[in-house]
């Protein structure tokens, strides 16, 4: 057990907290709580996780977390380890656009050659076009202006005058509009709504309305440590999404969604094919908690 552990366990048990309690109180399962403590983080999704869950772990406890990684940054591992291959590519990717401005200046004085050929032949075309044009004969007005009077004879006599009395050419009266038709249409259905509530810290609690069911869905944009519970806290998911996964949850017959979001900025949540937006950023606060409270509509 190192430094680290043994003072986050110290503080555990100082607010009288089970290795059970902190799990129901963070979200993070009870393997993982025991690894922070025994420095074992081979079990952990990644060092970045690492590092949220000794976050959360510090806040759970009382603890305040930037001096902790301070105190403790041996223990703790850094994740600027996976930086390194994006900084060498945007190197790479540098160089292959400068040998590629060096073709593409080779090859302009051609294509600006190529393109004064085109041109001066749409020109001529045009040209061409124009004087032909010119040559083409009128139509003859007269014609033109028979098939008009034809026309206008025969809409003339396809309308049938509609009697003042509100009847009909055979005498007979008009059906009324039903009113009822008329008040069902306009009565409409409200929209789905959800809306943030509450929100302080990484979490945010929303509440979805006007509708007859409660489907979720979480897809990752990049590598995401997600965990879904319903309002008894029963686990129905948790694990490590790849970038392009998808996970349905139908909640329709739950009260609540509780999601455990390791990579806000990697996950998209859609409820009922509407994405839901986050309402802390999910730039400045990377691993959030969303807390969706359903309200079923009732028929009318």
């Amino acid at each position: 057990m190192t430094e680290l552990g043994n003072r986050l366990k110290e503080a555990r048990e100082a607010k009288n907290y089970s290795l059970d309690d902190l799990q129901r109180i963070t979200k993070i399962q009870k393997r993982y709580l025991i690894g922070i403590e025994e420095g074992n983080y081979d079990a952990m999704p990644g060092k970045f996780y690492v590092r949220a869950f000794i976050k959360q772990y510090c806040e759970a406890v009382g603890l305040p977390p930037e001096m902790i990684f301070e105190e403790h940054k041996e223990d703790i591992p850094t994740t600027y380890e996976d930086e390194i291959p994006v900084s060498l590519s945007r190197v790479q990717s540098r160089k292959s656009v400068s040998e590629g401005s060096t073709k593409v200046l080779d090859f302009l004085p051609k294509l600006l050659i190529v393109l004064f050929v085109l041109g001066a032949l749409i020109a001529v075309w045009v040209f061409w076009q124009g004087k032909v044009g010119e040559k083409a004969p009128e139509a003859n007005p007269s014609e033109n202006r028979t098939q008009v009077d034809v026309d206008e004879n025969k809409s003339a006599e396809g309308e049938k005058p509609e009697a003042a009395d509100g009847k009909n050419e055979t005498g007979e009266d008009k059906p009324a509009e039903d009113p009822k038709d008329e008040k069902d249409e306009d009565k409409e259905k409200p929209e789905q709504s959800i809306e943030a509530v509450n929100s302080s810290g990484y979490k945010t609690t929303y509440e979805l309305k006007n509708t007859e069911e409660f489907k979720l869905q979480m897809s990752a944009k990049g590598d995401t440590w997600v965990g879904v519970y319903n309002a008894d806290d029963k686990l129905l998911f948790e694990g490590l999404l790849k970038k392009d996964n998808k996970k349905d949850f139908d909640f329709s017959g739950e009260k609540q969604a509780y999601l455990i979001i390791g990579d806000a900025s990697n996950t998209d949540i859609t409820v009922n094919g509407k994405q839901l937006e986050y309402k802390i950023s999910a730039t400045d606060v990377v691993r959030q908690d969303i807390i969706i409270n359903y309200e079923p509509q009732t028929a009318e």
